[in-house]
């Protein structure tokens, strides 16, 4: 018994450590030329953004709430905690002041609006980022 639960520790931790370990790469298709950091990408995330510095319109997608490549977005690059980010949409939603990034179903979705459209911008795992696509920044 002693033994299994050994096991059982070692392979959770070695399971926990990998997911831990995974980057998250905020991306655009290859066409868009812009140059975009970081602070820009909360801003863009945030509502505050609505244009890239060529003119044309951001168009940030979402993974579905829960999901935790998106809770971990919302953290290291929003600096808000998915609560947070629920109240801060539902306040601009209720006053008229904004409404939130479009979400997808999956990263299968996200990585197809991302290689179809050159204003979307959005994150999936570093290790999924496909052809076509550049890589901003990874967390």
């Amino acid at each position: 018994m002693k033994k299994l639960l050994s096991i059982f520790i070692m392979l959770s931790t070695f399971i926990f450590s990998s997911w831990a370990s995974a980057e998250t790469a905020v991306i655009v298709n290859a066409a868009n030329t812009n140059e975009v950091n970081q602070s820009m990408v909360k801003r863009m995330f945030l509502g505050k953004m609505k244009k890239y510095p060529s003119g044309s319109s951001v168009i940030p997608i979402n993974l579905p709430a829960g999901d935790v490549q998106r809770d971990g977005f919302d953290d290291a690059v929003l600096g808000k905690s998915p609560k947070q980010m629920k109240s801060y949409w539902s306040k601009l939603v209720f006053t008229g002041k904004g409404n939130p990034p479009q979400e997808v179903a999956s990263i299968a979705d996200m990585l197809q609006l991302i290689s179809t459209n050159p204003d979307a911008i959005g994150y999936l795992p570093a290790d999924q980022v496909a052809d076509g696509m550049t890589v901003l920044f990874t967390f």
